[in-house]
């Protein structure tokens, strides 16, 4: 019994050493190099299954190097290599055997797929014979020869434009000059250097530090300074100095400038923070983006997309495409906006600090969102140096301050809103006169010292039409009381106070109190002529008047043009009190407190308003003056204006003869 186990056991020896000394197939061999090259371990590819003779031409490091160069560089994934062998052969004695493989990966590009015969040699090697991969560069992709360079071409993509209303441009894809300096030709020059930095207004030191760059070689050209197209004379002038080179190149440009810069912002390089959340949407280091204003808001509209293009270069051919993904231009932009009349009320502000914005009552479209003073946007995109970026942030008149993005105390342009409340609840009898006397009241003595004053006493009791248009404090604070705090909160709500303002440019929400409530007695009746704590935006204040012109709705303010129009809030006012107040608001202008501002050709209607800002009651502080008005011959433009500061300049004056002058060169 013993004797058979032995001789069972070593048959079972021999078997096994026959299976181990066995030779693989070429399939097992192929199969087992695929592996490792779905594994991307091309060491090991090279090391056991490339072919001895492509050893001798290839080596390891440079094989290696290559695969993983190419691939990194095409940003390869989800790569798989198949083997399509249907079932193992029988070789026989053929010493070559061609397999068909197939290949598959993701690049920047797009996908690429190729179908290749593998080709195995048989050949003896000191542990005897096997088969080998007779390697070439067709490995990689088919037609890629010896000598063949693997290039990758960025297609650019062009950002979208943003145009007015009329299609004027606002922000569009202009060009301009890249200025800079030939290396290697005046670096030892301190004299050409100089020359060349006080025409660019740089620092002669900048230039240095440009050319120590690591990439700098004689004859490459440094860029040192873009400029505008409209620079001419200047460039002209570097084409003069030695070493100078200037290149023209595309660039964003803002053709109304200040006018329109808080509204379109600006782009600029992407700095680390913003690369760091957009990296995932393709953005790269060398990208632009939108910093401020539309520029920011409407990034992801605006933004164009490049394509790739990897192709072989060939020596003595025509390039071959491997894969190409195009470029995606980014959309234009049609806003509301009429640029020529927000240039118009720009310029009416000489430079004083203030803002305006301008409806249309009836489809909700703004037609004008200015802030005053600001600054042009093309020198942000030609590169601000940090003592100009000083120089504007300490200006006094605060230029980088958005201010049609803000909310202001509304003073006296608040009234016709309280009136509003006060008809709408049933607390206010417009034709009821009130015995009102001298210029100052108070309710009762629990106020203390505190009083509410008025400009004008008239002399005789005063109903709504002439506490509006003689701008009566003591009136429209007797008529908050009168409303009560609840309703009175209700009423600004229902006007779309203390909500965010439903437009797509981010404006700060309109605020009641600093609470939201009017509880104090004090804070219900200075509010109900626009003192307290009320807050509101130009563009707030010029849709509340647009609910009076509209019969009671207002609309939703549209930023985009050809939007269909929304409603806002509606039911605000019977149409017979619209009317009224719009009666009441064209004698504001013809025998009021805005009667500069009737002319002939114009139908004037509104409000004026002078805000006091003050933290003590009998103390000066500092006044802004608002005039709110439209033209009642063609009541297609509400304009809400402000200007800030006007101390000692008549309160609402400067604002009544900006607006007046814009709304007499509306065609």
């Amino acid at each position: 019994m013993k004797k058979y186990i032995w001789l069972i056991g070593l048959l079972l020896l021999m078997f096994n050493l026959a299976a181990c000394n066995r030779m693989p197939s070429p399939e097992e061999r192929l199969n087992e190099y695929v592996k490792l090259w779905n594994q991307q371990k091309f060491s090991s590819m090279y090391k056991t299954y490339v072919s001895p003779t492509v050893k001798e031409k290839v080596k390891e490091k440079d094989f290696s190097e290559r695969y993983q160069s190419i691939y990194e560089d095409l940003e390869v994934k989800n790569f798989k290599v198949t083997s399509l062998a249907k079932e193992e052969k029988d070789w026989g004695e053929e010493k070559r055997a061609e397999i068909p493989i197939k290949v598959e990966m993701d690049t920047l590009a797009g996908p690429i797929k190729f179908e290749k015969i593998a080709v195995l040699k048989l050949k003896e090697t000191e542990e005897g014979e096997n088969w080998f991969v007779d390697w070439d560069t067709t490995y990689i992709f088919p037609e890629l020869d010896e000598g063949d360079k693997i290039r990758i071409e960025t297609l650019k993509g062009i950002r979208g434009q943003i145009f007015d209303r009329n299609g004027n441009s606002l922000a569009i894809n202009g060009r301009g000059y890249m200025a800079g300096i030939s290396a290697g030709e005046i670096d030892e020059n301190a004299e050409a250097k100089a020359k060349i930095a006080q025409l660019l207004q740089i620092d002669p030191q900048f230039i240095d530090e440009q050319l120590k760059q690591s990439w700098v070689q004689p004859g490459y050209f440094v860029p040192l300074k873009k400029l505008a197209y409209s620079e001419q004379q200047t460039v002209d002038k570097l084409h003069e100095l030695p070493g100078a080179t200037v290149e023209a190149i595309s660039m964003r440009e803002y053709p109304y400038k200040e006018a329109t810069a808080h509204l379109t912002g600006y782009i600029g390089a992407i700095n680390g923070d913003e690369l760091k959340k957009l990296k995932d949407k393709g953005y790269t280091e060398h990208d632009q983006i939108g910093k401020r204003g539309l520029e920011q808001l409407l990034e992801d509209e605006l933004k164009e997309k490049n394509g790739h293009r990897i192709y072989i270069k060939k020596a003595k051919e025509e390039p071959v495409t491997l894969a190409e993904t195009p470029a995606q231009n980014g959309k234009d932009v049609k806003v509301a906006i009429d640029a020529e009349l927000q240039k118009n009320v720009y310029e009416q502000f000489k430079g004083m600090p203030g803002t305006a914005a301008a409806v249309q009552p009836t489809t909700g479209e703004v037609l004008t969102l200015t802030s005053s003073p600001a600054f042009d946007p093309n020198e942000f995109v030609r590169g601000v140096s940090n003592e100009r970026y000083k120089e504007l942030e300490s200006d006094p008149k605060k230029p980088l301050l958005n201010r049609f993005a803000a909310t202001y105390s509304p003073g006296s342009t608040i009234k016709p809103l309280t009136a509003a409340i006060g008809l709408k609840e049933g607390t206010l009898d417009p034709k009821k006169e009130r015995d009102i006397q001298g210029l100052q009241w108070q309710k009762d003595a629990s106020w203390g010292n505190y009083r509410v004053t008025r400009v004008k006493d008239i002399g005789q009791p005063v109903n709504l039409q002439e506490a509006l248009v003689y701008s009566d404090n003591i009136y429209f604070a007797q008529t908050a009381l009168e409303v009560g705090s609840e309703k009175m909160v209700a009423g600004m709500k229902a006007f779309g106070f203390s909500e965010k303002v439903p437009f797509d440019y981010p404006i700060r929400k309109s605020q009641i109190s600093n609470s939201g409530d009017l509880n104090k007695e004090l804070l219900l009746s200075d509010t109900g002529y626009g003192q307290g704590e009320v807050l509101t935006s130009m563009l707030h204040l010029a849709s509340v008047y647009g609910a009076i012109v509209n019969d009671g709705t207002m609309m939703k303010p549209q930023l985009f043009a050809n939007t269909q129009p929304k409603q806002w809030k509606k039911d605000l006012l019977t149409v017979e009190d619209a009317k009224m107040l719009q009666q009441d608001l064209r004698l504001v202008v013809q025998k009021g407190t805005a009667k500069s501002a009737d002319v002939p050709s114009l139908a004037l209607a509104g409000k004026t308003g002078t805000a006091e800002l003050k933290a003590v009651q009998g103390t000066k502080g500092k006044e802004n003056g608002l005039f709110v008005t439209y033209d009642q011959n063609n009541p297609t433009l509400m304009l809400a204006l402000m200007v800030e500061g006007v101390n000692g300049q008549g309160g609402s004056k400067l604002a009544i003869e900006a607006s007046r002058n814009v709304l007499l060169q509306v065609k």
